[in-house]
């Protein structure tokens, strides 16, 4: 039997999973609003490039502008697109989230707090980012030790499964198939639970 908890969290990932098939909320149109172009700010028109292609700081110093395409060492499926989730545990949850609420903004009712984010190379699909404090009696990181836990969004969890058991990373037998998406839980070196989640399309 799942824990209120685990059941809030997965609430959480339905209603941005639904964001992704159904039109778009005000909250999505209002994250559509143009920002300034990065290239139209002062240090990008005074950057150079060098030969390889890469930004240089300008004679004036300014800072160099990198390149907004993300950058990976994988073209095939298989492979991470972005953080769906940052979770951690503290002893006080409650004081802690409103610690971060006060602070910096990042106001937690009780379901998450969702930030949604897109991709600069796909700018029409809309992502989102789960950020939660969980209470530390919390059982949904172990076996793993760590304070916190991370997830990320994948593209085609069969094919990145696949490629990490014949590297010989350390997968958890569990799977998760949810109307919202389907999750899977590896182990990096140190032992940190890390949680895998391909969202429905």
């Amino acid at each position: 039997m799942r824990s209120p908890r685990l059941e809030l969290l997965h609430m959480v990932f339905y209603a941005f999973a639904l964001s992704l098939i159904l039109p778009q909320s005000g909250l999505a149109q209002a994250s559509q609003k143009p920002a300034q172009s990065m290239s139209s700010t002062p240090a990008a028109k005074s950057a150079t490039k060098d030969q390889s292609g890469a930004a240089k700081p300008s004679p004036n110093g300014t800072a160099p502008v990198q390149s907004q395409t993300r950058k990976t060492t994988m073209s095939e499926k298989g492979r991470v697109i972005g953080i769906g989730g940052i979770f951690f545990k503290s002893p006080d949850a409650k004081q802690m989230k409103e610690w971060y609420g006060k602070n910096l903004g990042l106001a937690d009712s009780g379901h998450g707090v969702m930030l949604p984010w897109r991709e600069a190379d796909n700018p029409d699909s809309e992502q989102m980012t789960v950020w939660s404090v969980f209470p530390d009696t919390t059982k949904y990181f172990e076996p793993s030790q760590a304070s916190f836990m991370v997830n990320y969004i994948v593209d085609d969890m069969d094919a990145l499964l696949e490629r990490l058991a014949k590297a010989g990373v350390k997968i958890a037998p569990k799977r998760q198939d949810e109307s919202y998406g389907r999750f899977a839980w590896i182990y990096d070196p140190d032992g940190n639970k890390i949680e895998l989640w391909q969202p429905i399309k």
